[in-house]
């Protein structure tokens, strides 16, 4: 998906623009943590089984060697999952040691920088759960699900940062600035989504703190720039009227 000079530099005012959308979705996920933190003595037992498959997964990530073909696997059924959902055909899917491949009929940046906000083997877990759930009692099993959600987030996160310190093909061509912006901001708002799926806190919370977080950053950069703009203008006017006062 090869884009022109023209693209890359609105791509860059975009990624520019959405710079207080980063501040306000971390904002977002402070608000939802400390919400949680609020009703933590009601789901303390699901919450160290999430933290315990992220932490199980962080260990196995340091010390011992990393299963990149399975990260590959899901890498590139992802791009041809979101082909898919966008309308495209898929087809010659290679893994190798370093790296995969996917021929999909078309593309956009959404299809490109999948793999890098959606965690794969964490939705088809979910998927396979909510479906075993139409016909059998899983309330048993309920810690060992958020155990592996736990798990597999955070393989998603330590490979797609070690991704993205990489050259990687994908994120030249939808331009670095961009692509890193939106990843930040897609994976930050799944995280703050699965708290509300596994807490109490109720789901209009993060409705809201999302208008009030997102409503102030814009209306703070506004300011900012505003002031940035007017002493701009005073200093640009106090060299012009210094310079025509010495000529």
């Amino acid at each position: 998906m090869a884009i022109g000079r023209t693209e890359r530099v609105i791509r860059v005012l975009l990624a520019l623009a959405l710079l207080p959308l980063c501040a306000a979705t971390t904002l977002v996920n402070l608000d939802m943590l400390t919400a949680a933190a609020a009703a933590a003595d009601t789901f303390l037992t699901p919450l160290l089984a999430l933290i315990g498959g992220a932490a199980i997964w962080t260990l196995v990530y340091i010390f011992l060697p990393h299963p990149v073909r399975t990260y590959i696997i899901g890498h590139e059924l992802t791009h041809a999952l979101w082909g898919l959902l966008f309308g495209a055909r898929f087809s010659n899917i290679k893994v190798g040691d370093s790296g995969g491949s996917v021929r999909l009929t078309k593309t956009n940046t959404l299809i490109t920088l999948a793999p890098y906000f959606f965690p794969f083997y964490t939705m088809i877990l979910t998927a396979i759960w909510f479906v075993a759930g139409l016909f059998l009692n899983l309330t048993p099993y309920t810690l060992i699900f958020l155990f592996l959600v736990g798990l597999t987030w955070s393989f998603h996160i330590t490979f797609t940062i070690n991704s993205l310190l990489i050259h990687q093909p994908d994120i030249v061509e939808c331009g670095r600035l961009f692509s890193y912006v939106l990843i930040y901001i897609l994976n930050v708002i799944g995280i703050s989504l699965w708290i509300i799926c596994a807490t109490p806190v109720a789901d209009t919370a993060l409705v809201d703190s999302m208008i009030t977080r997102t409503t102030s950053a814009y209306a703070t950069t506004g300011h900012s720039l505003r002031k940035v703009t007017i002493s701009l203008f005073h200093t640009i006017s106090n060299l012009y009227h210094n310079y025509g006062t010495h000529n």
